[in-house]
């Protein structure tokens, strides 16, 4: 579970969660970077889709200064039903990903982890302010700054316009 800051947060800088092994991961080492946020999960009908495209982006934009960060969830379906380990194995054999995998979390109701309630905090989705499914999308600017939310069914790919206009490349 993610730990919450001694001051209210500002940005998604501001906020210590944990990495799939379970130690404290500051996300201000990702400060000046574009983020690309989701609750992910290993059997969900949308997996083989997203990691694909979520790899292909990576690879475009890493070095220009995206990074991707994906949070396992197994609220919707008990689609993410393995150990931290068994979904690391899964993301880096199966699909090769290469950006970070964090600590198994929810995204809603009371055990919400802080940093999704500071995602979700006025990018509403349809459906109020909820997590509707998995692969749930925030893009994140350099200053930490929520700037977009994107619909689990939205392709990775279809938001790459966003991903270069935060980068500030053409």
């Amino acid at each position: 579970m993610a730990s919450q800051p001694t001051e209210i947060p500002k940005t998604f800088y501001d906020f210590t969660v944990k990495d799939a092994k379970g130690n404290d991961a500051d996300l201000s080492v990702y400060k000046g970077k574009v983020l690309l946020v989701i609750n992910v999960a290993s059997k969900c009908g949308l997996t083989n889709s997203n990691y694909t495209e979520l790899n292909e982006l990576y690879q475009k934009y890493k070095d220009q200064g995206l990074e991707i960060l994906a949070f396992p969830c197994n609220q919707f379906g008990a689609q993410e039903p393995g150990s931290n380990e068994e979904i690391e194995d899964f993301v880096c054999t199966r699909f090769k990903s290469e950006f970070p995998i964090f600590d198994k979390i929810e995204v809603n109701g009371d055990n919400t982890a802080p940093v999704y309630k500071f995602l979700k905090a006025g990018k509403w989705g349809f459906f109020g302010d909820d997590i509707q499914w998995n692969f749930t999308k925030f893009l994140v600017d350099k200053d930490g700054k929520v700037s977009d939310r994107y619909y689990p069914t939205t392709p990775p790919l279809s938001i790459e316009h966003d991903i270069k206009k935060l980068l500030g490349v053409s």
